[in-house]
């Protein structure tokens, strides 16, 4: 899969996914690709900078620490594991069932799992209370 960067004639820009740039192109001339700001089939690839792999690790971060610090993260890491203990996980549907909750659609209950940038906006603009939980080094695969 590939992903183009798009631009209609009105020049709203947006991404879209394709096998490859030949289906990109069948799809365009069959107007099956359309602005999903104003509905334009006038759709163009822009110019975008390739994704190259350099094969390299990205550095760990270090975090040098006082003993009260190291405190406080031991804290922190503890309100989290508590927070996951007493929780449902419910993956990456996190923004489709704190809605339901939100709304009343089913019973209230504690859940955790992994939500966009755009999902989190979207909850914050419906007025459904959340927070991120913070992701600890150890916890990463």
């Amino acid at each position: 899969m590939i992903r183009f960067e798009l631009t209609c004639e009105k020049e709203h820009a947006f991404d879209a996914w394709f096998r490859n740039g030949e289906d990109f192109e069948a799809q365009k001339s069959r107007k099956l690709v359309s602005c999903p700001h104003c509905g334009s089939h006038e759709v163009e690839k822009a110019l975008m900078a390739p994704a190259v792999s350099k094969g390299t690790k990205k550095p760990q971060m270090a975090l040098g620490m006082t003993e009260e610090q190291k405190k406080a993260l031991a804290q922190l890491k503890a309100l989290s594991e508590k927070v996951r203990e007493n929780a449902d996980y419910v993956g990456g549907k996190f923004a489709e069932e704190a809605r339901k909750i939100h709304f009343g659609e089913v019973e209230a209950r504690g859940i955790y799992g992994e939500a966009t940038p755009e999902e989190a906006k979207g909850l914050a603009e419906d007025g459904v209370e959340f927070m991120p939980l913070p992701v600890f080094p150890e916890d990463r695969n």
